[in-house]
């Protein structure tokens, strides 16, 4: 019998330890004392016994794995299913409002249900609009490079009669030079008028100005419209406030409504002039006394008309630009009379041409001409800032 096959064993009697085969307790005697040893038997387990149990270990845990397998199997198909059902959900919902809204009836009453909306912008004037681009930029720039009145000239609205212009305004308000190479085109667009499209653009200097420029075609050709870029008046608004020059011209200035929701029923509307400042539109010059216009009469309808535009954020000629304006100011071209006063020197508007500075008399928008309420109260003399 080999070793493999023994197992050591107690003797209950004499304490001494033998070893044995493993079997029957029956069958044992202790190798000392040569009797049964009767307890104490401590049995190691056999090959069999312990495949048999690893078996068993083997089998709970693949059934343990199997079990987990299953679970896991089934969290997963729950959660496909859930999805499933969101977006089967979902493709319904879409069906059912594609369905209705198909198949609700169309307003027959309404004269325009039927028909489609025409686009903002034709086709023409898109290619106008690429075509003006190009060729305004460059005249731009040809006419800041020039060095004269007269080579500029060559680049503006009606030529002949506008160098004069040019000549007499230079020598009293000095455009500052710019170097066209700086320029940067930041907005542009294209307006109508009554007599044809032009061309309008703003563009930022390396200083930060402001150059705010409209161009109109004129014999194939796009040209300044210098008026309106000069800020041209027939004289400089600081001069002639201080009594200098002619005692009535014409100027393109901002006007500002006084006090416009106090006095919105009074039969007059009070406003201020203000000098406009070259590539800084936001800023301002020297202001004027103020001046009250009758409401029911042509100017104070048009000044009255124009800053309601403001306040409802249109511009004239529906202009699509920012509007780089004063807060609350309006552009005008206004005609101006000075005379002398017991006080001092006395201002009169005589005229309100336009709600705009460009070249053109219409006023840039619909000037609204029903009766304001009238005031029995007396209007103040006029104010003096």
């Amino acid at each position: 019998m080999s070793d493999i096959n023994l197992c050591w064993f107690h003797c209950g009697r004499c304490g001494s330890l033998f070893q044995s085969a493993p079997g029957e307790s029956e069958e044992r005697v202790c190798a000392h004392c040569g009797e049964d040893p009767c307890t104490g038997v401590v049995n190691a387990p056999s090959p069999a016994l312990i495949s048999a149990q690893a078996a068993a270990e083997a089998n709970k845990a693949l059934e343990k794995a199997a079990a987990s397998g299953v679970r896991g199997r089934k969290k997963s198909h729950d959660h496909y299913v859930i999805i499933s059902l969101v977006l089967g959900w979902s493709l319904v919902l879409m069906l059912i409002i594609f369905v209705v809204r198909w198949l609700s009836p169309v307003d027959s009453e309404d004269p325009v249900s039927n028909e489609v909306a025409a686009p903002l912008v034709s086709k023409e004037d898109v290619l106008l609009f690429q075509e003006a681009g190009q060729m305004c930029q460059q005249t731009l720039f040809q006419f800041l490079s020039a060095s004269t009145p007269e080579a500029r000239s060559q680049f503006v609205l009606s030529p002949l009669t506008t160098a004069a212009l040019m000549m007499q305004y230079d020598s009293l308000n000095p455009i500052p030079s710019i170097d066209p190479s700086t320029l940067q085109l930041t907005h542009s667009a294209l307006l109508n008028l009554p007599d044809g499209k032009a061309y309008e653009g703003h563009w930022a200097t390396a200083d930060g100005k402001i150059i705010d420029a409209v161009f109109r075609k004129e014999k194939d050709e796009w040209r300044l419209d210098w008026q309106h870029f000069s800020r041209f008046s027939d004289y400089p608004w600081a001069l002639f406030l201080a009594g200098s020059g002619p005692d009535e011209g014409e100027f393109r200035l901002f006007a500002r409504e006084r006090l416009a929701e106090e006095r919105k029923l009074k039969k007059a509307i009070s406003v201020v002039l203000y000098a406009p400042r070259f590539g800084t539109p936001r800023e301002t010059g020297y202001q004027s006394p103020g001046f009250f216009i009758d409401r029911d009469q042509p100017d104070g309808q048009l000044l009255d008309s124009a800053f309601k535009l403001l306040r409802s954020g249109g511009m004239a000629f529906d202009s699509k630009m920012p509007n780089i304006n004063p807060e609350d100011m309006i552009r005008v071209r206004v005609k101006v009379r000075r005379s002398v006063g017991d006080d001092g020197n006395e201002f009169e508007i005589t005229s309100v041409i336009a709600g705009h500075w460009l070249s053109v008399d219409a006023p840039g928008f619909e000037v609204l001409t029903e009766p304001s309420a009238t005031m029995d109260e007396e209007d103040p003399d006029p104010y003096d800032p």
